[in-house]
């Protein structure tokens, strides 16, 4: 079918031709449709206007972008773009409207009429971005092939989810993923929004059961459903697969979840240096291998995957790289080679790509690859390298220099130059109890720490809150945090609680130990050594 797309030309350009990249460009919607568009057309003794008409009429499908400015007049103080609309209505053609933006109060008044005038004959959907603008063609255009037959199954993440209900969901991720979107994008819906409106706004539903994209987003136990959605993290000490795997973690929940605890994993294992408090209080934590990067790469394995395999997305750090695999292939006319230039955004899973879009998963359409290598290359670290390796879809990033995870060998010089320093700093003030506990703090004892907690010690100085020690190391997952970071170091004597007989007190804190406090002098010595050999 052909697609014409009405629109004031200035201020959709962008927009239109992300359509049309995107329509071309999905496997599923490029078989059933074209896209007119006017910028294809040569030169033509023919008027603008009238030839708008024409293609109209050639038309199956009407698309109306609706904006705040109304275009120029004719002589009847008209504008081309509603007189599209008007013959699209007279000729019988499948209309379809979006309106950008939730506030009318900006807008033209004669497009504020026109608004209205679709509105009493069709339903209307309101758009704030490109990502919002393809996910609602995508499910128009979707449902368009359902009505009129020519698609008996809908696409994977648009399907309903075999057995799951409405009570499979959980309210609260509901209600956390509104309140983000609303803060971060201005999302029209705000938290208390019942589920099966929330869901009905982001195309979510499949004949009134909750879809497979909605089941990924918010569902309670998503692989009670989908086994393979869950996401395996691997940490190896040298450059290749090698068993035993030192550690191995599968995650399981919502994708955000799933996202989240990666990369606190990745963050767990990479090397971290404190900074100078030249710029606030707290001395920021710097990962050899950008935190957003990370993210970048992690969100783009889950994003893009392919649920229909029964493979999993596989995030695996190795000495001297990052590596994240994903089940899928690239669509069809991308290549690898187009990924390093801008590029259109062509999400395999729409309906899951909008609302990670609008929570800040993921940024504009088609940036974040070009991000991830502008966030390297300003680390001073090689570019991240993109590969299709038979089904899988592979991104890796490379660490600055090998071996770094060998042993604590590699980041600190030996224990006999650092361990006088402590002893002189600390064992006269706490006395021999403490003077016990710096004389334990060799780089043999520090190394018997797992990396999570040697990385916790070093930004503790002074009692904190569990929610102020993950800012501190940029970690976004609480369950991770806890059970890599909190109970080890609790185990190991080297933090307690600030009220041990109320440990769930809301006014609970974590504070050093003086053992704590000798390996955190230890930890930072032995940095400040390393700098400054």
């Amino acid at each position: 079918e052909r697609i014409f797309i009405s629109s004031v030309q200035k201020e959709f350009a962008a927009e239109r031709l992300a359509l049309r990249a995107y329509i071309h460009g999905d496997p599923l919607l490029r078989r059933f449709f074209d896209v007119f568009l006017f910028e294809d057309q040569p030169a033509t003794d023919q008027r603008a206007d009238q030839l708008y008409l024409d293609q109209v009429a050639r038309s199956d499908i009407y698309i109306g972008l609706f904006g705040h400015s109304y275009g120029y007049l004719d002589p009847q103080c008209m504008s081309p773009t509603e007189r599209e609309f008007d013959a699209a209505t007279s000729l019988g053609k499948h209309r379809i409207v979006f309106v950008k933006g939730n506030d009318d109060a900006n807008r033209d008044p004669k497009m504020a009429a026109l608004v209205h005038k679709a509105g009493e004959q069709l339903i209307r959907r309101r758009f704030s971005s490109t990502v919002e603008l393809t996910s609602n063609v995508y499910a128009s255009l979707v449902d368009r092939l359902e009505r009129t037959g020519k698609l008996r199954t809908r696409p994977f993440d648009a399907s309903a989810c075999p057995n799951a209900t409405l009570a499979d969901l959980s309210d609260d991720k509901l209600k956390l993923f509104l309140a983000t979107a609303a803060s971060q994008r201005s999302y029209a819906l705000r938290a208390g929004t019942p589920m099966s409106a929330a869901l009905a706004h982001l195309n979510l539903l499949d004949a009134g059961a909750p879809t497979h994209a909605a089941v990924l987003l918010f569902g309670a136990a998503p692989q009670r459903f989908l086994i393979s959605s869950e996401l395996k993290c691997m940490h190896f000490h040298g450059t290749g697969v090698q068993k035993p795997i030192p550690s191995y973690q599968v995650f399981k929940g919502s994708v955000f979840e799933l996202i989240d605890q990666a990369v606190d994993f990745v963050l767990s294992k990479l090397d971290a240096r404190v900074g100078t408090r030249s710029a606030s209080n707290q001395a920021p934590l710097a990962y050899e291998l950008p935190r957003e990067a990370v993210a970048e790469a992690v969100v783009n394995a889950v994003m893009h995957r392919d649920y229909a395999s029964n493979g999993s997305v596989q995030v695996m750090l190795f000495s001297d790289r990052l590596e994240v695999w994903n089940p899928g292939e690239l669509p069809a006319g991308m290549t690898l080679e187009q990924l390093s230039r801008p590029h259109p955004s062509i999400p395999r899973n729409p309906l899951l790509a909008e609302p990670m879009f609008l929570s800040r998963y993921a940024e504009k359409a088609g940036s974040g690859i070009l991000d991830m290598i502008a966030l390297c290359a300003a680390g001073g670290l090689p570019a991240p390298g993109f590969r299709q390796d038979g089904a899988n879809f592979v991104q890796t990033l490379w660490r600055a220099t090998a071996d770094k995870d060998a042993g604590l060998s590699a980041q600190l010089p030996a224990a006999s130059a650092v361990a006088p320093v402590i002893g002189e700093a600390t064992g006269e003030a706490t006395g021999e109890a403490t003077g016990e506990a710096t004389g334990e703090a060799t780089g043999e004892a520090v190394a018997q720490l797992p990396a999570e907690v040697r990385k916790m010690l070093k930004v503790m100085d002074e009692p904190s809150t569990r929610q102020f020690i993950m800012h501190l190391l940029d970690l976004r997952h609480d369950d991770h945090f806890r059970t890599a970071y909190i109970q080890p170091a609790l185990q190991a004597q080297v933090v307690e609680l600030t009220i041990p007989d109320k440990p769930t007190s809301p006014n609970q804190k974590y504070r050093l130990t003086a053992k704590g406090v000798a390996m955190r002098r230890f930890l930072l010595d032995a940095a400040q050594g390393a700098r400054n050999p």
